[in-house]
């Protein structure tokens, strides 16, 4: 297993490591990383691992393995050199990719709150982020649903997260806001994200600390996905 230190500390940058295996297509296991692996529409990290001799591995992608939960693969760019297990790395992420992705994860869960309506799918980009919602018919006042969430936003509300056992998930599933991509289970216990008394949801994405550090936001185009299907994206403004 790997230890997920982007749980505790999303804002770490790098960390030092060792390399815990190599597989037949050069996809690196470590000890613990900061790297977060493509899960609940979120992309997964990119970044370097940084050898003892300075020269770095180019991280293009990080995964979990064969839908693993309990483990993540740092995949490198293709030319690499190959690690050694047992072997010292620095495992640095890329900072600024990492913390827009952080931004609009937020974001996306303040948009849940505004349209409140059942998640069924999601996508969290740098620059844009999108719910689909089952939501029959497009609320007549988007200026007032862009206003509330620039005013979240604007009131530095907390994130903060906790945790709670896999029984207490599975007794409370009011909690889940998203339909199609369920919390992250089989592991013992879930982790909860709480935005001040707005929001609590299951969630093993990073998020920022405090709303004010999203920046403002725009609404952006809502597409009609099926007879109650709406698509909406969102926008860093």
């Amino acid at each position: 297993m790997t230890e997920f230190l982007f749980r505790a500390d999303a804002y770490l940058a790098s960390t030092p490591a060792t390399v815990t295996a190599v597989n037949a297509e050069g996809g690196i296991g470590l000890d613990r990383t900061n790297f977060y692996a493509t899960s609940g529409g979120q992309p997964g990290d990119t970044g370097r691992l940084v050898r003892a001799d300075g020269s770095a591995i180019v991280i293009a992608a990080t995964v979990h393995p064969d839908g693993d939960k309990t483990a993540i693969v740092h995949v490198p760019a293709v030319g690499q050199a190959v690690l050694q297990i047992g072997e010292t790395v620095t495992a640095e992420i890329d900072w600024e990719q990492r913390l827009k992705l952080m931004r609009m994860h937020t974001a996306l869960h303040l948009l849940s709150v505004a349209l409140p309506y059942p998640v069924t799918g999601g996508s969290i980009g740098a620059e844009k982020g999108r719910l689909d919602f089952d939501m029959p018919e497009v609320p007549a006042d988007l200026a007032a649903i862009e206003a509330q969430l620039n005013a979240w936003v604007g009131a530095g509300l907390p994130v903060a997260d906790s945790w709670i056992t896999d029984a207490e998930m599975a007794a409370n599933p009011g909690m889940i806001k998203t339909m199609k991509v369920k919390p992250p289970t089989g592991q013992g216990r879930v982790r909860l994200v709480k935005i001040g008394e707005i929001d609590l949801q299951p969630c093993g994405g990073t998020h920022v600390r405090n709303t004010r550090e999203i920046g403002p936001l725009k609404l952006g185009k809502i597409e009609k996905k099926g007879a109650i299907n709406r698509r909406v994206s969102l926008l860093f403004g």
